[in-house]
């Protein structure tokens, strides 16, 4: 599933073609996704101009000058497909596969600038949704989200006050988006390695350098994922259309019974499952 990394680098590349543009047209192929495409969309979509594309956790937001917000979620395996209408071929997207099928192409959005927008998901995991922008503040999938990670609006405060309430493992609590907006497994293990805590240690007892140590780490491993495009496991691509090269820099992730990339460290890459969701870490020097 797309992380923090991989939805803001698809942000910008939308918001690159699709800022101040107007939607002439949509093709609903298939309204089936995670949830059906309201039946209000079409209309309250068409002909409107895009404001502004925003990112909230995993979520992108598409402003229409009508006060109305397009969400969108990727799923799994969603994908935004970018072409000019006039060529047969795709233009550099961020989310793009040479082998992705057209039979997954759900929606298409046709542009005044001759662009057209495809959205693609074999999974279906993925949704669009339509809200006013009053409604956010109270929109279901958006009111109970944490800070994002990035910026100024994670404190080490905050860290410190419901790391210290809960006796979940700190892992589990790093992916709730409920705490931390946007961080998941792939990241929760290379943020965890870096903050050198083990990802099943109880969160009520982190010490007070663990958190902070924490707090650093989150920024640090975010902001590098970001700057290197994110992680290509699979089909994802950057905004000027080449794979992300953070997977070339895991410390844990993926890496069972390697040995551990720090200095001075003997460890190895230890794997465990808990919740059908694997786990990396080092063995010795994770405490």
């Amino acid at each position: 599933m797309p992380e923090l990394p991989e939805v803001e680098v698809t942000r910008r590349t939308l918001l690159k073609f699709i800022e101040n543009k107007v939607i002439k047209n949509i093709k609903i192929n298939n309204p089936n996704l995670r949830f059906k495409i309201p039946a209000n969309f079409k209309k309250n979509v068409t002909g409107q101009k895009i404001i502004k594309v925003l990112r909230r956790s995993k979520y992108i937001l598409i402003y229409l000058k009508n006060d109305y917000v397009m969400i969108a979620h990727l799923g799994m395996s969603g994908k935004f497909l970018i072409k000019n209408n006039y060529s047969k071929d795709f233009l550099k997207t961020s989310y793009y596969s040479n082998e992705f099928s057209s039979k997954h192409n759900h929606l298409e959005f046709f542009f005044s600038n001759n662009l057209k927008v495809i959205y693609n998901d074999p999974r279906r995991f993925g949704f669009f949704l339509l809200d006013k922008i009053s409604k956010l503040d109270v929109n279901k999938f958006l009111s109970k989200l944490g800070p994002e990670p990035l910026g100024k609006d994670l404190k080490k405060d905050y860290l410190i006050l419901k790391t210290k309430a809960t006796q979940r493992t700190i892992k589990t609590l790093l992916m709730d988006q409920r705490f931390i907006s946007g961080i998941g497994n792939i990241y929760a293990n290379e943020i965890l390695f870096l903050a050198k805590i083990r990802p099943n240690k109880i969160s009520s007892k982190l010490s007070l350098v663990d958190i902070g140590r924490l707090h650093l780490s989150i920024g640090k491993v975010l902001k590098r994922a970001l700057k290197l495009g994110g992680s290509s496991i699979k089909d994802f691509k950057s905004s000027v259309g080449e794979k992300g090269r953070f997977q070339n820099e895991f410390k844990v992730y993926d890496r069972e019974d390697l040995k551990c990339l720090r200095t001075r460290c003997s460890g190895l890459i230890a794997r465990v499952v808990s919740q059908g969701r694997a786990s990396f870490f080092c063995n010795e020097c994770q405490n």
